[in-house]
């Protein structure tokens, strides 16, 4: 396959990479501080345990490369790569299970394959997605938003069922998930899917406690705290409009002709932009500068995908919160993107 392409003058952003880093890990403070408000101080310490993990693995894997540990752990992409992990993942998960992503994400999608730059999977969606094949129950089990959890559970208690997999009064994490003491409940997403299959209209199914008028308690604000952050990457040009643009809007037209065409099984364009991680999917994974399209034309096309493949495994996959899944399929298909959508040099260095 042959590409030939025009050099070109190139912009310094006057930004380094850490700055990079760090700044787009700044901008997942307010859905952090959403799904601490909402799901409990699980968050934080699933947060604590993916940061130390990423900087054990990545500090090992340099020492085996002979190389400089603190370049590769001062770039940030570590931390920010363990960041969007622990955001992704149930707050009372036992704690092997952010160790095994975090593993997998740094020694195996990263380091593999060369390290930074040369990664083809966004590592955090690539060990979310082993996470959930491979621990379905554990990857599952969330927590009722605060308002409507029957058993509040505090800091202390929380940190006992992730280390210990049990809670102060003596049942396991199986026997809560069973419904003993009601700590865990499905999803917004999960509880559509399941009440349609069910024979439940939409409309019916949204009477239930777990939702607003808009979307599922507390995701809603979750969605809204990471639209917050991306609209400040994109006011600090850190990231390019081009792609969480194209996803959204491509996501907001398939869920609104899904409507239009059953409207009693089908949510709203609203409920699908607030629901599951549309919106942290949208600007802070989808944008992954190594794994995504580099071209403004490509970028739009791969946003504009993702949105669609978000749409269609929600609606007829079995995973209903589908960002993971459409972003890997979509990093596959990244070099193909480029490769038609590059400019190219057509006689007299005129370029087209």
């Amino acid at each position: 396959m042959k590409l030939t392409m025009a050099s070109s003058p190139h912009n310094h952003s006057h930004k380094s990479l850490t700055r990079l880093m760090l700044t787009v890990i700044a901008a997942c403070i307010p859905g952090l501080i959403a799904q601490v408000v909402f799901f409990g101080t699980g968050v934080l310490i699933q947060l604590v345990l993916a940061l130390t993990a990423v900087t054990v693995f990545e500090a090992a894997i340099m020492l085996m490369r002979k190389r400089p540990v603190w370049p590769a752990l001062s770039d940030g992409s570590a931390w920010l790569t363990a960041v969007l992990l622990a955001l992704s993942i149930p707050p009372l998960a036992p704690w092997w299970i952010i160790i095994i992503g975090c593993l997998f994400s740094i020694v195996i999608v990263k380091q593999l394959y060369g390290g930074l730059g040369f990664n083809l999977f966004n590592p955090a969606m690539a060990a979310y997605v082993l996470l959930l094949i491979s621990f379905p129950v554990q990857m599952t089990s969330w927590l009722p938003v605060s308002e409507l959890s029957s058993n509040a559970i505090g800091f202390t208690e929380q940190l006992r069922i992730i280390f210990t997999d049990f809670t102060s009064i003596g049942y396991s994490l199986d026997q809560v998930r069973a419904g003993i003491d009601g700590i865990t409940m499905a999803t917004p997403l999960d509880t559509i899917k399941t009440d349609i299959a069910h024979g439940l209209t939409v409309t019916e199914s949204m009477q239930k406690p777990l939702f607003n008028e808009w979307a599922g308690l507390g995701w809603m604000w979750v969605n809204l705290g990471f639209l917050a952050g991306g609209l400040y990457l994109l006011k600090e040009k850190i990231i390019n409009w081009h792609i969480p643009v194209s996803f959204i809007a491509s996501l907001a037209l398939c869920s609104a002709i899904g409507y239009i065409a059953a409207p009693g099984t089908e949510p709203g364009t609203i409920f699908h932009l607030l629901s599951g991680a549309t919106m942290m999917g949208a600007f802070f994974i989808a944008t992954d500068p190594v794994s995504a399209a580099t071209t403004n034309k490509g970028r739009l096309i791969y946003g504009a995908l993702i949105g669609l493949l978000v749409y269609l495994i929600r609606t007829f996959g079995g995973y209903p919160d589908a960002v993971a899944f459409a972003v890997l399929l979509l990093n596959i298909a990244v070099p193909l993107i480029d490769y038609y959508t590059q400019p190219r040099t057509y006689g007299h260095g005129a370029v087209k």
